[in-house]
């Protein structure tokens, strides 16, 4: 397969010395400003350390910048339609629930509260759709409603890469760097909600992890809340940590202690550690019934499901949803190829295509948060050892991207030394991630915005991407024509 090329926005020609002065700045200048996260391998809740990045911004087509930019207002649309839609939520999910006890948990908690009725019908969808450069285009890798994230760091980052190339002699360059400040339309979505739920003395409360390591990215959203409107308190708490003193009031307000919540943003609850007993399952069904506004609702953590997202991609599928055709065809054109395995001609079909040429597809489980997907040869045994049973109906597969790489040095916290700089040199590929922000109920949509971007990038060779599962780095792109 050939391999295509971007051109790095710089080309470093550096002294060892002047090198490692450059990254020890990089480096302090990224502590300084919150481009940082908690170590897993050695936790220590008063220490951070630098957050993987890359030392310059990466190349980025500017023409599909802007169409990923474009598009994220009908997709914003999209997903809250398809949230609202209990008929195409059902048929999508029936067989992954059967092969997936996760899915299966988070269906039941929406169809009890769908028979009961919403006590709260606004939704907050803080999204970001994910896409690779692939043949001249852009392909939607995937589309996340639930703790999307990195919007704080990447408005940092933008500030950063100003910073370095300056530093390195190439001021002339920053106006090829788009301007960014996801943080700023991501909060103002929180506070417009926490407007509407009109409660002055009411809290957002963040539902977050036991141990959180990505610590930096989440209170930039707590202290822009701040900063933006001051008269707003957060609260942070696990699933596990709500379970003493959580309960309903007698107008459904959720109430935790002695405070009553306004919204309730999940940075955690999409991962299966999030529930260790059923008493974590219990507060989540608590919350979906209380009249807080939820980010996400239910309906929307499930519409962000693969399965949904493979749904959507039938032929046709949009037409349930959209009746503009123009709308349809651009939707459509971001669209990848996904597959489902269900136990029919299509699912067989599509098996035996990727077991015999297994560099063509993804093999993707129905989890989020990085670190889950199957690839190359893996592919094949995964896919003859479910063959014949109901597990496969958990799983799609995608086509594969390979988008063009380029050469970029990727900054860490361990790779010192730097005797031999090339070293850190790697040929890397990039993910665009957009944000969006969409508020309503089944009836009406109350605000609708595309809200800034967020680079993703990894060694070429590396085929997961996440930044927090340690595999990729945070970026910002370089705009080319």
């Amino acid at each position: 397969m050939e391999i295509v090329r971007l051109q790095p926005c710089i080309q470093l020609q550096l002294t060892n010395e002047e090198f490692q002065d450059i990254i020890d700045k990089a480096k302090d200048w990224a502590l300084m400003h919150g481009i940082s996260f908690r170590s897993k391998e050695s936790f220590n809740k008063n220490q951070v350390q630098v957050l993987p990045f890359t030392l310059l911004p990466s190349t980025f087509p500017k023409r599909n910048f802007l169409k990923a930019k474009n598009i994220q207002v009908l997709l914003n649309e999209l997903i809250h339609k398809v949230a609202h839609n209990h008929t195409f939520l059902v048929n999508s999910l029936k067989s992954t629930i059967d092969a997936d006890p996760f899915t299966a948990k988070l269906f039941n908690i929406y169809e009890t509260v769908h028979k009961e009725g919403f006590s709260q019908t606004i939704s907050v969808g803080l999204l970001r759709s994910d896409y690779m450069l692939h043949e001249n285009g852009i392909k939607q890798v995937e589309l996340n409603t639930i703790a999307s994230s990195f919007g704080g760091i990447a408005s940092v980052a933008l500030q950063y890469h100003k910073y370095i190339l300056s530093e390195l002699g190439h001021a002339d360059k920053i106006k090829n760097i788009p301007e960014n400040n996801p943080i700023r339309g991501l909060c103002s979505g929180l506070i417009h909600a926490w407007e509407l739920y009109n409660n002055k003395q009411a809290v957002i409360l963040f539902i977050v992890e036991d141990i959180t390591y990505n610590i930096c990215d989440q209170r930039f959203h707590e202290f822009e809340i701040c900063k933006l409107k001051p008269d707003i308190k957060v609260i942070r708490r696990s699933l596990q940590s709500l379970v003493a003193d959580t309960r309903l009031g007698s107008n459904k307000e959720l109430l935790v202690g002695n405070q009553e919540v306004s919204v309730v943003y999940f940075r955690s609850g999409y991962q299966v550690d999030a529930y260790p007993t059923e008493k974590e399952w219990s507060i989540r069904l608590l919350i979906e019934r209380s009249r807080a506004i939820k980010c996400p609702s239910i309906q929307y953590h499930l519409a962000g499901t693969k399965k949904v997202q493979q749904s959507l991609a039938y032929p046709n599928a949009l037409n349930k949803f959209i009746t503009d055709v123009d709308i349809r065809k651009q939707i459509q054109d971001v669209f990848a190829g996904l597959y489902s395995l269900e136990f029919n001609d299509e699912g067989d079909t599509i098996i035996e295509k990727a077991i015999a040429d297994t560099k063509k597809y993804v093999l993707k489980p129905q989890r989020e948060g990085g670190g889950n997907n199957i690839y190359n040869e893996d592919i094949k045994v995964k896919l003859e050892s479910m063959k014949t049973s109901e597990e496969r109906t958990g799983w799609i597969l995608m086509d594969r991207f390979y988008p063009p790489s380029q050469k970029n040095y990727i900054v860490r916290a361990q790779n010192e030394p730097f005797e031999h700089h090339d070293l850190s040199l790697f040929d890397v590929v990039t993910e665009l991630g957009i944000y969006g922000v969409v508020i309503g109920d089944h009836e009406n949509i109350r605000i609708n915005e595309q809200v800034g971007h967020m680079l993703r990038t990894k060694a070429s060779n590396e085929n997961e991407g996440g930044i927090a599962a340690g595999f990729g780095a945070i970026d910002g792109p370089y705009l080319i024509t």
